[in-house]
């Protein structure tokens, strides 16, 4: 018994460690006098959740579920205000889109799909990861990163699955794979205005502020060389991380032409399935800002089920419905985050604290308006970030254009955890990426990130 128990602590020392420092911080730390104690109590719960999240000693749903209680434990919100913060329409989304990816699946369209892919770039690894980023980059840019991730992930996951029976034999390519779609995704959602909400909340903060208009063509000027800027170097990363085990997918492709071959041509539930997809498709194009990314999923999951094109057995049994309970926590955190204040309150100690130590006001923006935004769209979402942070940062002063289009970008910097950005959310819900693989990669994205964006401002925009 005494050995089981300690044993168990060595298992689970990150997760004591946790629990000792909530215990200090919220019984033994006084809350800064700026600060109202439900806005301290919440930021202790994302430090906590952070410590379990990149040191996994629990499953992450059981974080999810201490992310939720611990809301109502420390008083910060009443259940039912928890309850309600945590499902809203981008859960919605994470659920519908993980299973449309389902029903896609159960027609073998994903199949069909990764053979028209692998036409395009060959049977080399390498061509085929970077075939991913670039393919995901350029379609997120113009539909978001959301979209383009739920659309890729079944089809990286039938490469790997036709590579080697054993996904954990392949770990290296299936990481790459995975992450050339996350990763282009969210590189891509910058590019143009209907990227992301956060480019569409800049535009309007810009004229609630009196700096003028940008149009969607000006908006591409600025900022799709930052896309295009990434894409290869963002490949280079992942072939650097993640070492794919194989340098050619010949057996894996043969396996997918024979496969696809023996299907034969599209049938009539296929084609159905097709028409359907592609109207959930246009529906998230022009449909969504009147009903919510979420709720067309939805709606296109209901026609699936009502033209009897997948069973719901089957879509309870393949969804991972953990990763739909981590993303719905972290919003309502993230929600608490706002609504206390807790988020403002981070942002003006670090404007605060820089200022003590950069003097000239240009680079302080900047750095402010980088460092900031960057470090939150990791805790908030990326939009949240941008309506908390983009009025403080076009409140100091500047090019208010220049400084927007420096804070949207970094908006985009969610890299390092599985729910800093929907793209990440959606490959960790298959299961063959690990919480440490978001750090080993994210913090070489990071760096890509801020080098990249510095290029951008130094040497491209003073052309323009």
């Amino acid at each position: 018994m005494y050995i089981d128990v300690l044993f168990w602590m060595r298992q689970k020392r990150w997760f004591l460690f946790a629990i000792a420092y909530g215990l200090i911080m919220h019984f033994g730390v006084t809350p800064p006098v700026d600060l109202n104690p439900a806005a301290f109590d919440a930021l202790i719960i994302i430090s906590m959740a952070l410590i379990l999240i990149i040191t996994e000693p629990l499953p992450l749903p059981a974080i999810a579920m201490f992310m939720l209680f611990m809301q109502v434990v420390l008083g910060i919100d009443t259940a039912n205000n928890v309850a309600s913060s945590f499902m809203n329409d981008a859960v919605f989304f994470i659920m519908g889109s993980l299973m449309l990816a389902v029903a896609i699946v159960s027609q073998g369209l994903d199949k069909r799909l990764a053979l028209a892919i692998i036409y395009l770039t060959g049977h080399k690894t390498w061509r085929i990861i970077a075939g991913f980023t670039a393919i995901s980059a350029i379609l997120a840019s113009f539909i978001g990163e959301h979209t383009v991730a739920a659309m890729m992930m079944p089809v990286g996951l039938t490469l790997v699955r036709y590579a080697h029976k054993d996904p954990k034999k392949v770990a290296g390519l299936t990481a790459a794979l995975l992450f050339s779609i996350a990763y282009g995704a969210t590189i891509g959602s910058i590019g143009t205005p209907s990227g992301g909400g956060r480019n569409v909340i800049m535009m309007n903060y810009w004229a609630e502020f009196g700096a003028g208009s940008v149009t969607y063509l000006e908006w591409i000027k600025y900022v799709y060389p930052m896309v295009l800027i990434q894409i290869p170097f963002t490949v280079l990363i992942l072939l650097w991380t993640f070492k794919p085990e194989q340098s050619n997918l010949d057996s894996a492709v043969r396996k997918l032409v024979i496969d696809v071959a023996r299907a034969g041509k599209i049938k009539g539930r296929e084609w159905l399935a097709i028409f359907l997809f592609i109207l959930v498709f246009l529906g998230w194009v022009f449909l969504s800002e009147d009903f919510g990314l979420g709720i067309i999923a939805l709606l296109g999951v209901f026609l699936y089920l009502a033209f009897g094109l997948v069973e719901w057995q089957e879509l309870n049994r393949k969804t991972n419905w953990g990763v739909i309970l981590l993303f719905g926590s972290a919003i309502s955190i993230g929600i608490q985050m706002n609504e206390t204040g807790a988020a403002r309150w981070i942002a003006q100690v670090i404007i605060t604290n820089l200022g003590k130590v950069i003097d000239n006001p240009a680079i302080l923006q900047g750095s402010v308006s980088v460092l900031l935004t960057g470090f939150m769209s990791n805790i908030l979402s990326s939009s949240a970030t941008v309506a908390v942070v983009g009025p403080i940062v076009l409140d100091l002063g500047g090019d208010k254009i220049l400084i927007g289009y420096a804070t949207a970008i970094a908006s985009a910097f969610g890299y390092f955890t599985a729910v800093a950005a929907p793209a990440c959310t959606i490959i960790y819900s298959s299961g063959l990426v690990k919480s440490k693989d978001f750090l080993r990669a994210g913090w070489k994205m990071g760096v890509l990130s801020l080098v990249s964006l510095l290029g951008l401002s130094l040497i491209w925009w003073p052309l323009l």
